[in-house]
């Protein structure tokens, strides 16, 4: 059994297309992972200001 270029190429093509795939999929997951992390972090500011409106501690300072 030989190896002829025409096999080197389409199984470089091949591989270049599973790499491609791979990269796009693993870009999809990054990008919706980072959406989800800054909506909870935009959720958790919101619901800690709103907390705070409602319990704010008052502070008197006497001078002496």
């Amino acid at each position: 059994m030989t190896v002829t270029r025409a096999d080197l190429e389409a199984k470089a093509r091949q591989i270049n297309e599973v790499v491609s795939e791979t990269k796009d999929a693993a870009q999809n997951t990054a990008v919706v992972a980072g959406v989800v992390v800054v909506a909870l972090i935009g959720i958790a500011y919101l619901l800690g200001k709103r907390k705070n409106r409602s319990g704010r501690a008052v502070v008197e300072v006497y001078r002496i």
